[in-house]
């Protein structure tokens, strides 16, 4: 999906309604969490409303934004200086942009305070290689904050017979992952949001705008496509779009073994 997310980064900020929400409600979370990180990371940045985010809430942290997809770190959303349009990291020096995959992020062991990731996750086959990165990349102490999909994703899309859409993780398997690549005390919750749309071409629009039409809905063809249309049911004389967004956080704790495999005893003098 890479080439289809580059295609997309010139039309990203024109569809990206649902993320610029959950990116919103993501950033409520954090005014219940202490914390006060020497860096910040947006892993799956996009144009940078994210790391945007966490630059004004941690403003003494090293702000990091990461993306797989070259053309959205080069086309991220530019401001005016008079004539001449900027990138928002030539406004702000500190801001180091980065391609990377999360599955293999050219980020030192432990130098992470937060690492924040809004609906990207979803779209790896296996989260598990993502989750033990990050968790490497962190420091202990340190927080890992995302949203991605879960599998009411479309449903009503799904029962009009759309059988080719991707499938998404049951959020107690993200939880076990977590868990599984050594992350502590994870918390996850969900909530179902939905988009409506006059026309389901308005919606197919939006994907395409967003890179992720093939990767979202699969590869039906046409006939079969209107075919879920037709009975893709109107509610109030609007199509609805259901989304469900499973949000998590997990801490990095104290290491139980030594990169070598032996055990960590930590001995307290009483």
């Amino acid at each position: 999906m890479r080439g289809d997310f580059a295609q997309a980064a010139a039309c990203y900020d024109a569809a990206a309604v649902l993320a610029r929400e959950t990116g919103r409600r993501m950033a409520e979370r954090l005014d219940y969490v202490k914390l006060d990180p020497r860096r910040v990371a947006d892993i799956g940045c996009a144009t940078g409303d994210g790391i945007r985010e966490l630059q004004r809430r941690y403003p003494r942290a090293l702000p990091l934004a990461l993306d797989y997809a070259l053309p959205m770190l080069q086309t991220a959303r530019k401001t005016k200086t008079g004539d001449r349009p900027r990138f928002f990291w030539q406004k702000n020096p500190g801001l180091s942009p980065v391609c990377a995959d999360v599955r293999a992020l050219p980020v030192a062991s432990g130098a992470l305070g937060l690492a924040w990731s809004n609906l990207m996750l979803h779209w790896l086959d296996d989260p598990l290689p993502a989750f033990k990165e990050v968790q490497r990349v962190l420091e202990v102490g340190g927080l890992f904050m995302f949203a991605t999909l879960g599998p009411d994703t479309l449903k009503e899309l799904r029962a009009a017979g759309a059988t080719d859409l991707r499938a998404f993780p049951d959020m107690h398997d993200l939880g076990d992952q977590l868990l599984a690549a050594g992350f502590a005390d994870p918390v996850m919750d969900m909530e179902m949001l939905t988009l409506t749309y006059r026309q389901p071409h308005h919606f197919l629009r939006d994907q395409r705008h967003l890179g992720v039409r093939d990767g979202l809905l699969g590869q039906l063809g046409w006939r079969q496509w209107r075919q879920v249309f037709s009975r893709w049911q109107r509610e109030d004389g609007l199509l609805p779009a259901r989304f469900e967004i499973v949000y998590g956080h997990a801490w990095k704790g104290e290491p139980k073994a030594a990169p070598d495999g032996r055990a960590v005893i930590k001995l307290h003098r009483s």
